[in-house]
């Protein structure tokens, strides 16, 4: 197993917002804005390797040739429901993207992923896309949505994640193995109940308030 595309990211504001969204006090409002924030940030590094190509247009001065991009075209895929949460961040960044759903529930029996939703851009096969969750905990669902992609005809396919676990990044990697992952940190552990440590309380809750 490699983690040769797994990134973890370092930048100064995703660390400090992290760090702001952990806090308990951290109102709903905030932590809603700070999640999309942060999934802006991370897309900036997930979108870095996208293609350029020259195009001659015209400024008020003169004529000239620009740099853009030259595709593939994107899909942002949330899995439902706290990778809502990141979405309108990573439209302000790439607003021409189209967006899908999957969601997916725990079965009490299996604890395995059972899904009970997909829905996809017609074309979705033919653009990369970037499946978003704030939470690699076990990693379960990521791997279970990524091979619900794979089977519609996806290729070209990102994790995108606020937290992670080491456990949650081996489970991508040994499923998944020809995938990228991104990364806002690594916690330290899962605890009994599932939840990453130290991390941030159950996502989806905070998001839309449903504590």
């Amino acid at each position: 197993m490699s983690e040769s595309n797994v990134f973890i990211m370092d930048h100064p504001l995703i660390q400090h917002k992290i760090g702001f969204i952990r806090r308990k006090e951290t109102g709903t409002k905030e932590f809603r804005n700070m999640i999309s924030e942060i999934a802006m940030l991370i897309c900036y590094e997930a979108s870095r390797h996208l293609e350029l190509v020259d195009v001659d247009i015209e400024t008020p001065i003169c004529k000239t040739t620009v740099k853009e991009l030259a595709g593939p075209k994107l899909c942002v895929v949330p899995i439902l429901r706290a990778g809502l949460g990141m979405v309108e961040g990573i439209l302000n960044l790439l607003p021409a993207a189209k967006v899908g759903h999957i969601g997916l529930y725990r079965d009490p029996e299996t604890l395995k992923p059972v899904e009970y939703f997909c829905k996809l851009p017609q074309d979705c096969e033919e653009r990369e896309v970037f499946v978003v969750d704030p939470m690699l905990a076990t990693g379960g669902s990521a791997s279970a949505a990524i091979t619900m992609l794979k089977k519609r005809g996806c290729k070209h396919i990102s994790f995108l994640c606020v937290l992670a676990t080491q456990e949650g990044i081996d489970r991508l990697t040994h499923d998944h193995p020809d995938i990228s992952i991104f990364i806002g940190i690594k916690d330290k552990q899962l605890n009994e109940k599932g939840y990453i440590v130290p991390g941030l309380g159950d996502a989806g809750d905070r998001i839309f308030g449903t504590l």
